[in-house]
């Protein structure tokens, strides 16, 4: 209808689910309905961890065309996890499957890196956390499975630009992703040649980058035609999930605070105007990505919810609230500690290793699912505390106010304890920060919104949650 506002609709696929969303900014507030929610759960095949990404992309071509049937579609955009990747030949045929970062065919590769590039030279060149899940120890496992891998492979895309790639033909990834890597400079804002050239690592394949709010093009003709979207472009928003949830934090402009984004990951930090890469920050093992506008996002990457989530799985997948409920009744001061390696790994034995965790440390842990939620949860607040105070001491900041967006914001029992753990205020909200985030990017791109007004729609949109510290 005339007159109505542009339509935009946010493809966000995580590490547990994927959702299509269809929303529009109108009168200063961001409006949208997710229209279709889809499972994702990484398949094991033989001792690997793969993703589906062609059932994944089967299920949001199922969610364009329910969007479609809403009216005229202005753009799409892509999010997803950061750190995974494709790979192609000439002919731009996948070389293998999608691996999960949780595979554990990187077991030991990061305990290499050194045997070819310092880790303090590595630390400079991208300022990124050391962690097996990276895309650098991703490849080099790789190559160690097959030697000949990248005299094959020509194209390397991460995820949000193979979508991207598949809806519209143009191959291009955006900085926010590409700063995931541990192949990027996030000085240069570019692929580290430094680094690629140590590992040997063609740069050729490597697409070029663009920023976030790029229009890539119109839709292709056959996917246009198979949704209903003709006239749709393409919009590359800040495709790495954290990037496009922290664009949306609804903080206000001065004040001291940091972020903690909580889904299957983790990830606390500040945004800044600049990196900081220094030894300090290599020594806490502090990450630099890519924000909008230039920005940066210093952080640490830890376990989230997806230890609960692998929990639930083991319990038959109850319904969460009422576990909740008997967990913040409890009065165990118990936590896990969410960094065990034993803990990253998928499978329906995730509450027998925590049990176990605790039997080693003489640890007695009751084995009910409220009991072993809320030492998690625990573990969970205690690990962000220590991010943000570890992040305040090398950035010279003070976090008074800490907003919480994300799944995890919506766990009063979370948000109380990592208010009580970091002696900080905490703002739980928005839930659908990453969705939020990549629709208002879209927004700007085609001048609905002022780039510098993504927070302030967010302030007048999202129902926001206080938690104020118990020991004050």
């Amino acid at each position: 209808m005339s007159g109505s506002p542009a339509r935009h609709i946010a493809i966000d696929l995580g590490a547990s689910g994927g959702r299509v969303a269809l929303g529009a900014v109108e009168e200063g507030r961001l409006s949208f309905d997710i229209v279709h929610r889809f499972p994702n759960r990484a398949v094991p095949l033989g001792a690997s961890l793969y993703w589906n990404i062609l059932e994944l992309w089967r299920e949001i071509r199922h969610g364009l065309r329910i969007a479609s049937g809403r009216g005229p579609v202005a753009s799409i955009g892509v999010t997803t996890w950061g750190v995974d990747y494709a790979l192609f030949d000439a002919d731009m045929l996948a070389i293998g499957m999608v691996h999960s970062h949780r595979d554990r065919r990187t077991d030991g590769v990061i305990d290499r890196l050194d045997e070819i590039m310092s880790r303090a030279d590595l630390y400079q060149a991208t300022g990124v956390q050391f962690l097996p899940i990276n895309t650098l120890p991703q490849l080099l496992a790789a190559q160690r499975a097959s030697p000949d891998l990248f005299s094959r492979a020509t194209r390397f895309l991460m995820l949000p630009d193979l979508i991207h790639y598949w809806l519209c033909g143009v191959m291009a990834c955006e900085h926010t992703n590409a700063s995931t890597t541990q192949l990027y400079d996030p000085v240069q804002r570019d692929w580290s040649n430094v680094v690629l050239t140590a590992f040997g690592i063609p740069r050729a394949m490597f697409p070029d980058l663009v920023e976030p709010g790029t229009i890539l093009g119109p839709l292709l003709p056959a996917i246009a035609a198979d949704t209903g979207l003709a006239g749709t472009l393409v919009i590359a928003p800040a495709t790495h999930d954290t990037a496009s949830a922290i664009a949306a934090v609804p903080a206000e402009a001065g004040e001291d605070w940091a972020y903690i984004s909580s889904g299957t990951w983790c990830l606390a930090g500040i945004e800044r105007p600049l990196p900081l890469i220094t030894d300090a920050t290599r020594d806490a093992n502090i990450t630099n990505e890519q924000g909008i506008a230039g920005t940066t996002r210093l952080l640490k990457n830890t376990s989230g919810l997806f230890i609960l989530q692998e929990c639930l799985r083991a319990w038959g997948d109850p319904p969460i609230e009422a576990i909740l409920q008997d967990a913040t009744t409890l009065r165990s001061d118990i936590a896990i500690d969410p960094t065990e390696p034993d803990f990253a790994h998928p499978g329906v034995t995730m509450p027998d290793r925590i049990l176990r965790w605790c039997a080693a440390r003489a640890i007695v842990l009751d084995p009910t699912p409220a009991v072993i939620t809320r030492a998690v949860l625990r573990g969970l607040a205690a690990s962000v505390a220590a991010s943000l105070a570890a992040i305040d001491q090398v950035a010279n900041h003070q976090t008074r106010r800490i907003h919480i967006v994300g799944g995890g914001s919506r766990i009063d029992l979370l948000c109380q304890a990592i208010a009580d753990c970091t002696n900080a205020t905490v703002i739980a909200g928005p839930v659908e920060a990453t969705t939020a985030g990549n629709l208002l990017v879209q927004a700007a791109s085609l001048g609905v919104i002022a780039p510098g007004a993504i927070r302030t729609v967010m302030r007048a949109t999202a129902d926001l949650r206080c938690f104020i510290p118990k020991t004050r």
